[in-house]
Parts: structure tokens; sequence; C-alpha cells
């Protein structure tokens, strides 16, 4: 039997019942709308062999709809009212789901993988507004087991997420984004699906994962290194945006050349790929050399 799903009366009484009252703090906006939370999982593409890491779960819209298609969930819960209430709901709702379900009561942004009972292969969550992007690079930098994740952020950052080369928006979330893998719109959810109501509308990203940068990371952080150099000061061209990670402009130029981008060119208009090439040639050239911004 499918789990029923929570709607908008058993969102208010589960949230009266927790005396929970959703905080910007931690960005918490509920999802109320059955439909919606299908959508999210049919996005996410998950099945059976999946083991589904759901990051801020709250009063557990997206888990029951997550159980009813993923072989396992692992939730991890900030808010310890709430993370001790998730599997009672579990149990309410989804009974026969209630064994394939662990509650992690930790912060997302500093979980290890020995933080869960066992790998995950997948992440899918309504990722809290204010944390979104740093959460969702820590996740897919600890968790190389992850090969895929579907998010629900911010449509603005849904949008910078999945912005490519030369656009006004795309900066050092695109960038590194796609340094995991590939990354697509999947979709807009509008306001009237939570509680409480946003102001803005969101948006659902979707990344899958190819590591064709492989996994080292050094190599990664070599990489970031250079990522936010470049938009630290993204009117500026390349060889002024680089100095101080490279030593000096000359020096940024140098490295530049070596890696066949054109200095005058601004960090808007250089894909991953170019970023990856530039901090192996920097550190071919010299390591020392490769300074934080």
């Amino acid at each position: 039997m499918p789990p029923r799903l929570l709607g908008p009366s058993e969102i208010r009484a589960l949230a009266a019942e927790l005396d929970v009252r959703p905080t910007k703090t931690l960005g918490q906006n509920f999802v109320h709308d059955a439909n919606t939370v299908r959508r999210i999982v049919a996005s996410s593409r998950v099945d059976s062999d999946d083991v589904v890491l759901e990051v801020g779960p709250g009063l557990g819209s997206l888990t029951l709809a997550l159980l009813g298609t993923a072989g396992r969930v692992v939730a991890v819960e900030i808010d310890p009212k709430l993370a001790t209430r998730l599997p009672q709901t579990v149990a309410e709702y989804a009974p026969d789901e209630a064994d394939f379900l662990d509650v992690v009561t930790a912060d997302a942004l500093a979980v290890e993988p020995e933080d869960l009972p066992v790998a995950p292969t997948a992440l899918v969550a309504n990722l809290p507004y204010n944390v979104a992007v740093p959460v969702l690079l820590n996740l897919m930098a600890r968790f190389p087991t992850l090969h895929t994740a579907l998010v629900m952020v911010q449509a603005e950052v849904a949008d910078r997420l999945a912005a490519t080369p030369g656009g006004r928006i795309y900066g050092v979330p695109s960038v590194k984004a796609r340094y995991y893998g590939d990354v697509t719109r999947a979709g807009s959810i509008g306001k009237h699906v939570f509680w409480p109501e946003p102001k803005i509308e969101s948006g659902l990203v979707r990344i899958e994962r190819t590591d064709r940068f492989g996994t080292d990371p050094e190599h990664r952080r070599r990489t970031f290194a250079a990522i936010d150099a470049a938009f630290a000061q993204r009117r500026k061209t390349m060889r002024s945006a680089l100095a101080s990670w490279a030593g000096s402009p000359a020096r940024a130029e140098e490295l530049l050349r070596a890696a066949d981008i054109d200095p005058q060119i601004r960090g808007e208009r250089l894909a991953v790929d170019d970023f990856v090439r530039l901090a192996d040639v920097a550190a071919s050239a010299d390591p020392a050399d490769i300074l934080e911004p």
C-alpha cells in the first residue's frame, strides 16, 4: 500500500503538536501539497535500488513520498524535536515502510559518511534556503557515492546553479556544481505549496554525477581556489582577478597562457574545464605558487 501523504491540515496539526514555529534561521518552509512531493520524487528518478539522503525532512512530507519509491531513506535533520517525531509520523502514515527509514540528528554542513548507517546513492531534498548552495556542494564533496542529486532551492539559486558560461548570473555555484557532473533545471515550484508561504518561488535542480575530474580532495581544492579567485572580482580580467592567487598579475598571465586561456577574458566566460586546466597547469608549474584567494 502506498504511504499516505501529508496535507495542509496534517502539517498544521503536527506543527501544533510539536509547538513548531517555522524559522527563517533554519530556512524552514514545509511542503503541504501531495502532488508537489510526488512530482519531486518523480523528477529525482530514484527507485528501489537507491538509498536516498534527505536533508531537512522537517515534518515528513517528502520523506513519506520517498519511502514509497526508494529502497531506503536516510534523513538528516538538525532540529532534535523534528528528528524525534519523524519515525513516529512514518509509522503512522506508512507502517510498511517504517523499517526503511533512518533518522540522523545532525547539521548537513558537518555530517560525514561515518555518521550515516549506510552509504547514500541519491540526494533528494528541499534544502533550507539560507544554506542551500553550501549544503549541496558539501554533500557532493563528502559523499562520492551520490550518483544523482535533485534539490529544491530558491528559484534564483536554481537559475544560478544551472547557468552556463557567459550569462550575468553565471558564477561560483554554477562552476562548482559542474565540477561534479551535469547540471540542469528540473522544474519550478510555486509559493502556495508551502507553509508558511515564502515570498519567492522555488526551483528544482538536478545533478547527474560524472566525476570526470576525479574525486581527489586536493584537486578539487586547487580548482575551487582558482574559481573563487576569478569571481571575487568578477568584472576584472582574469589576469587581474587571479593576481593574488597566482602571486602577481604577470604570473597569472603566464599560467593563463599556459592553460590556453586569454588573460583578458573574464571568469564568467570560462567553463569548469577551463578552471580545471588552469589549476592543473599551475600545480604542475610550481604548487608553491598556488595561494588561497
